[in-house]
């Protein structure tokens, strides 16, 4: 009987990683889990043993234990914009956003994702799954405005690079991630950011791990990029059967 694949997961003391880490113990007759995180608080937060490596995306170098051996990755690694200090919500206006030195949507969400992509590919992996955020066909997006850091194009940036790199993907743009519980809608498919015209364009982190799993588990998720949203809890079926959700993709990017 072959053993079950390894699975590595970068980001995976974020608020989504870790949800995906620890459905990846929880489920280790279908695989072996390793998640990658930056500081060894992260590590500890998680309550990591050997299976979880830190190192830095931007330091290619750095991240290639983390890679060795593993049959597939899921990139949930994301430059966080931070409030700048002083910020007052009582006196209304809006918040101002800045990154870090060094932490900017180019050097985490592009080069860190380049470096994952190829050290997965010089260790053979069969699938990669990245995770990124609808509203990239939008350059005007807020999202690229916060912190002047224009997340979104180099997130797409990064996916182009992914699926040209001839490794099998599954790309999910999620929705507005929501801190609910998972299991419990019906989830929706779409391409093109057509979900963010409608009131369906949120999506609760848990369903976005189950889904990340469950792209490893069909062919039907593979070459594949799509939107992911949900229902509101309540309205329609929770999603079960994921091979007949991912056979509903037809784009490619």
């Amino acid at each position: 009987m072959a053993s079950p694949p390894t699975v590595l997961v970068t980001g995976a003391g974020g608020r989504t990683g870790q949800i995906v880490y620890k459905m990846l113990k929880e489920r280790s007759e279908q695989s072996v889990g390793r998640g990658l995180v930056r500081t060894p608080e992260s590590k500890a937060k998680i309550q990591g043993a050997d299976d979880v490596f830190v190192g830095d995306i931007r330091d290619a170098n750095s991240i290639l234990p983390a890679f060795q051996g593993i049959d597939t990755l899921i990139i949930l690694t994301s430059a966080v914009p931070k409030m700048q200090p002083g910020f007052d919500p009582t006196l209304g206006g809006r918040p101002e956003f800045y990154y870090e030195d060094g932490a900017y949507p180019e050097q985490v969400d592009w080069i860190g994702q380049k470096n994952q992509i190829d050290a997965a590919k010089a260790v053979g992996v069969k699938q990669i799954v990245l995770v990124g955020s609808m509203g990239g066909t939008n350059p005007n997006h807020p999202l690229n405005s916060l912190g002047n850091g224009n997340i979104l194009i180099w997130k797409r940036k990064a996916e182009q690079y992914l699926a040209d790199s001839g490794i099998p993907y599954t790309i999910i743009r999620a929705g507005g991630l929501q801190d609910r519980d998972g299991g419990v809608r019906e989830l929706l498919i779409g391409k093109d950011d057509e979900l963010l015209q409608t009131n369906t364009k949120s999506v609760p982190r848990p369903d976005v791990a189950e889904v990340c799993l469950q792209a490893l588990l069909y062919e039907e998720a593979k070459f594949k990029a799509f939107d992911l949203a949900s229902k509101p809890e309540g309205a329609g079926t929770p999603t079960k059967d994921f091979k007949e959700l991912f056979s509903k993709v037809t784009t490619k990017f």
